[in-house]
């Protein structure tokens, strides 16, 4: 069970939630909201994470549109206000944010000196940015939306990254996922991985997408991952 923060960012205060491990030191990871805020889906992500010797935060990046917003997928009304605050969102100020969080968690007592990002669809677009703008020092993004209109900053990945991606995304088209991986491709710095037969979400307990198998093949991925980079 974790507990809530402020985190003191550029443009003001805002929340998120802590998970800390038992040992009560360990390195950090931020984890990356989806579009529905942090919700219980996103706090159980970063208990398991805190179980597993991390520090998780998570913090509300939705917060200078709606603060504490908690939605499920499992309303057509949920999924309407969901996608509308995408649409809303400031992708700039968001990295703003992560960044502040990654400074909050590196002066967190009991942090190793080394922070990770994991993120999931809007989050795993923005795990991809923080690779590209901010200095953290390992990330990993989960059927990251958008990221062809991003793919121009590519050239600063300067540290590890771990991208899943599902094969049959119906977020993420066929020729949006071959330019991803061709653009990527060549950078030493970026691994990734195409799971088949797979729908976005596919890593989303609960949701109608979960795939257990994929899901426990992505996440021992990114286990092994950030204890690589990270430890």
């Amino acid at each position: 069970m974790g507990q809530n923060v402020t985190i003191s960012g550029r443009d003001g205060d805002f929340s998120a939630y802590l998970a800390a491990p038992s040992s009560g030191h360990g390195p950090g990871i931020v984890v990356i909201q989806e579009i529905f805020g942090i919700n219980d889906v996103m706090r159980e992500m970063a208990d398991r994470l805190a179980a597993q010797g991390f520090f998780a935060l998570a913090p509300d990046l939705f917060w200078r549109l709606k603060p504490g917003i908690e939605l499920t997928d499992k309303t057509d009304a949920e999924w309407k206000e969901a996608l509308d605050l995408m649409g809303r969102f400031d992708v700039d100020k968001g990295i703003e944010d992560i960044q502040a969080t990654i400074d909050h968690l590196r002066v967190t007592t009991g942090i190793n000196g080394k922070i990770g990002a994991v993120g999931y669809c809007l989050g795993g677009m923005l795990a991809y940015l923080t690779a590209t703008r901010t200095d953290i020092d390992a990330s990993v993004g989960y059927y990251g939306v958008q990221l062809p209109k991003y793919l121009g900053e590519a050239g600063n990945i300067k540290k590890p990254l771990l991208l899943h991606i599902a094969d049959e995304d119906g977020f993420s088209s066929k020729q949006a996922q071959a330019e991803t991986l061709k653009a990527l491709g060549t950078n030493s710095h970026v691994t990734t991985h195409v799971y088949p037969s797979v729908d976005h979400a596919f890593a989303r307990p609960g949701g109608k997408n979960f795939n257990a198998e994929a899901a426990e093949l992505a996440n021992a991925r990114t286990d092994t991952f950030f204890r690589s980079h990270l430890g």
